[in-house]
């Protein structure tokens, strides 16, 4: 192929072939491999993203920017080319805005002086039928200005001054311009062909003022390209391709050069919008089988954190939980679920219901983590997790923990003093045959327990060990703030320990749960035995009202005589083993009687006629709050009653 001179000297032809390549314009550059210098760069443009004049961008084969002329439109193996890099542009990006914005940065000044891009407002997900009227929002905008050396840069400011006649856009025009599309208008029948059309196309002259405003028009004739954004569905928005009046005009091949920057802009924003909506789904739904609150039980106070991995479709299955238990009572979980999907969530999900039935049952820690062993093995056999039950007891001070391959928890001490505490790793759930060991631990008033999953401490970044060795300084560290006699405030601690983290260690999802330890006194607690005798009932009475007098609640005399004396009765009357009696003094006076037999009580309405049966009724309509639960070793019927510091 000769140089653009001797091409230039030829004598040209009465009728040139539309398929041969044209002459290139005198004084251009050679060309490189078949493509034109102008089309070449505009294709290194197009896939780096690049702009004339920003940092990185490629200089134009020896001209100040690349020409729009007329020359560098004909040969379609270039146009192919370009196509081609701006597509690739397009598809790198992940969510909405980055596809929006790689097509603004492929088209200008390449292919345009400016685009309007305009999506659908609200977009449309999936299958789901949009309701209400179809109306666009302006997304955004990009254009080709001028600056003060008689070159052209390329910016993203909200205005086309200088290029739309009479379309002086505000700087927050693109969040507050909306179009109604009328249905039978000429933007309407527009939208419906997919087609891109030039602004002099009878449809057009009407389609383009509904969109713009009827007091605002751009480059007319050929100058002007509207092309519909069609996703996989249905229309999903139109852009709008412009070149100033003293720039050569669109050719009919670049309608089709619209078309595939369009139609590939509208497959990507659907399934960025679809990539959104998945993961809201999945987040919310790892929200939601989370608990909404914690309880309050007396002689703990508790907090949590969760935290999604950094990527928010790499849904995790980290849970955490607390649940009540007889005689005030506690038991702490925290559990992750190996992998990060959906399914990982979901078995989260059925996990957690099973350990809250479990500890309904009040079963010892290593028979909770046995049970949960066999129900993920009968989910499926690579259905594994880890998981940490601990249950504190307020009135004896003690924990007592079972671990199931978890990381193992920190007790901050009252003084500052940060302490691994030494359990059983065991095996993770899902394994099968293997027994779970616990252990018994004092838990003294003012510490602070804090179970935590895998992604709190490990990362691409540290290993397990470190980062618990951290966590445990971090603590320590925290503790010194507040002084020797005052533990740190429980949801500042919380937000202390996130703070660890640094850029790189958002790779997986993050429970965390802290537990203050504050303890019931000896003195608060009043503990009996009972033989199940006639007389139970009546000394139950007495030792009831000496604890009251102790306490200085006479004004709860008659009616915890009258319902300790129905409870009591009701368990000396089927057992056969002694009865428990305790009172516990908090807020409120709370009373647990504890027999070995497992059938829970029922509410009856007692007839006219019966001699029995009201003493439940009675419990129900005098007690602020009554409940049974099944132990292993029987059950425990409680009730609570206000006291002059609960109101």
């Amino acid at each position: 192929m000769g140089s653009a001179g001797a091409e230039h000297s030829q004598p040209q032809a009465a009728e040139p072939d539309p398929h041969r390549p044209r002459p290139a314009p005198q004084g251009a550059p050679p060309p490189r491999g078949g493509e034109s210098a102008q089309w070449a760069d505009a294709r290194a443009i197009a896939e780096a993203g690049h702009r004339p004049g920003e940092a990185g961008a490629r200089p134009v084969s020896g001209v100040p920017s690349p020409s729009l002329g007329p020359a560098a439109m004909q040969r379609d193996g270039d146009r192919l080319r370009f196509v081609g890099a701006a597509t690739r542009r397009i598809a790198r990006g992940m969510d909405l805005d980055e596809i929006v914005m790689g097509l603004c940065r492929a088209t200008v000044p390449t292919f345009s002086d400016a685009i309007l891009v305009y999506l659908r407002d609200p977009l449309p997900v999936g299958d789901e039928r949009p309701s209400g009227p179809l109306v666009l929002r302006l997304r955004r905008t990009d254009r080709l200005r001028r600056i003060e050396d008689g070159t052209e840069d390329a910016d993203t400011e909200g205005g086309l001054p200088g290029l739309l006649l009479g379309l002086q856009l505000q700087p927050d025009f693109a969040a507050t311009d909306l179009c109604e599309v009328l249905p039978g208008g000429p933007l309407a029948e527009v939208l419906r062909g997919v087609r891109p059309v030039f602004a002099d196309t009878p449809t057009a002259l009407g389609a383009l003022p509904e969109l713009l405003g009827v007091e605002r028009r751009g480059p007319g004739g050929q100058h002007t390209i509207l092309a519909p954004l069609r996703g996989r569905r249905r229309v999903i928005g139109a852009a709008v391709f412009l070149r100033r009046a003293d720039r050569p005009a669109f050719e009919t091949e670049d309608l089709l050069v619209a078309a595939q920057l369009a139609t590939h802009s509208a497959l990507g924003i659907d399934k960025a919008v679809l990539y959104d909506r998945e993961a809201y789904i999945a987040d919310e739904l790892q929200r939601t089988m989370l608990p909404e609150s914690l309880p309050q039980p007396h002689g703990v106070r508790l907090a949590s954190r969760y935290l999604p991995a950094a990527e928010t479709a790499r849904v995790g299955g980290d849970w955490y939980d607390a649940i009540p238990l007889p005689g005030n009572r506690v038991a702490l979980v925290v559990g992750d679920v190996m992998g990060h999907s959906m399914t990982s969530a979901a078995i989260m999900g059925q996990l957690r219901t099973t350990a809250q039935t479990l500890a309904g049952l009040d079963l010892p820690p290593q028979e909770v983590l046995h049970h949960l062993d066999e129900q993920a093995q009968r989910l499926g056999t690579d259905r594994m997790a880890t998981c940490l039950y601990a249950v504190y007891d307020p009135v004896t001070h003690r924990i007592t923990i079972a671990n199931a391959g978890h990381p193992p928890p920190v007790l901050l001490h009252l003084g500052g003093r940060a302490e691994v505490l030494r359990v059983p790793a065991g095996a993770p759930i899902g394994v099968g045959g293997v027994d779970f060991e616990a252990v018994e631990l004092d838990a003294p008033a003012g510490a602070t327990l804090l179970l935590y999953t895998d992604g709190l401490v490990e990362s691409r970044l540290r290993d397990v060990w470190t980062g618990i060795e951290q966590l445990r300084e971090r603590l320590s560290a925290t503790a010194q703030l507040t002084g020797p006699d005052h533990p740190p405030p429980l949801e500042a601690l919380c937000d202390e320990v996130l703070d660890m983290l640094g850029p790189g260690d958002r790779d997986d999802d993050i429970a965390l749960l802290a537990a203050r330890f504050n303890g019931i006194a000896p003195s608060d607690v009043a503990y009996w035995n009972l033989d199940p005798e006639d007389a139970a009932p009546r000394r139950a009475r007495r030792l009831a009202r000496k604890a009251l007098a102790r306490w200085d609640l006479e004004e709860l005399t008659d009616s915890v005589e009258l319902l300790v004396s129905e409870v009591v009765t009701n368990a000396v009357r089927y057992t056969s083993r002694p009865v428990t009696l305790r009172l516990l003094r908090t807020d409120m006076l709370r009373c647990e009687v504890g027999d070995d037999v497992p059938q829970l009580p029922r509410l009856r309405q007692a007839r006219a006629t019966d001699e029995g049966g009201r003493g439940l009724f009675l419990v129900n309509k005098m007690a602020r709050r009554w409940g049974a639960t099944r132990l292993s070793t029987g059950k425990v019927v409680w009730f609570e009653l206000p006291t002059r510091a609960s109101g």
